[in-house]
């Protein structure tokens, strides 16, 4: 389990990102860090990509229900407009945000902001995602969650595509997508269930 360093001032600011594939976790491990930092009093805001409207369009929502009232905002430029108190960024689904996020996100940590990013590390190819390689690259600390195979009960690592589209950007929840290892992921459609 994540611990969070000790936070000494204002130019002490970090990122911490937390990836995976889909169903592992990601955002709900988001939120919990987002509520102990509002637990010890610290002023939190929480971004999203405005076109993740799949559960609701200003709530960031794990697949466990669990949510917190969030800002969807188009581009990351728009995280540079934070409220000058604001201690703690939480931010939802990173892959889905333009490449300057990293370089905003090691904006606000110089300027002593704890930057809390979640999103996935691989699309649907198996390949990096948006600015997420390079988030985490930059930051200090990284979390890997995984999801666990529905074939073989191994962990998961990747998000392997049931839908037909070769659209990078598909919302979709266990209609369109399932975890699996890297090993299931590799036989694609073999494993794929009608």
């Amino acid at each position: 389990m994540f611990i969070e360093p000790i936070y000494r001032s204002q130019r002490s600011g970090w990122i911490e990102v937390i990836c995976g594939s889909m169903f592992s976790g990601k955002t709900e491990e988001l939120i919990r860090r987002l509520k102990r930092a509002r637990i010890a009093n610290q002023k939190v805001e929480i971004f999203k990509p405005a076109k993740d409207t799949r559960y609701d369009e200003r709530r960031v929502i794990s697949h466990d229900e669990n949510a917190l009232l969030s800002k969807p905002i188009v581009r990351s430029a728009d995280l540079l407009q934070v409220a000058q108190e604001t201690e703690v960024i939480g931010i939802d689904e990173a892959q889905f945000f333009d490449d300057d996020l990293t370089r905003h996100c090691q904006d606000l940590a110089l300027a002593g902001k704890r930057i809390i990013v979640a999103g996935l590390d691989m699309d649907f190819r198996g390949q990096p995602f948006g600015p997420m390689p390079a988030l985490m690259a930059v930051s200090e600390y990284i979390t890997k969650v995984h999801a666990i195979c529905p074939h073989c009960g191994n962990l998961a690592t990747h998000s392997y595509r049931l839908a037909e589209s070769e659209e990078t950007f598909l919302l979709g929840e266990t209609d369109h997508y399932e975890p699996r290892c890297r090993y299931c992921f590799s036989l694609g459609a073999i494993l794929h269930f009608p």
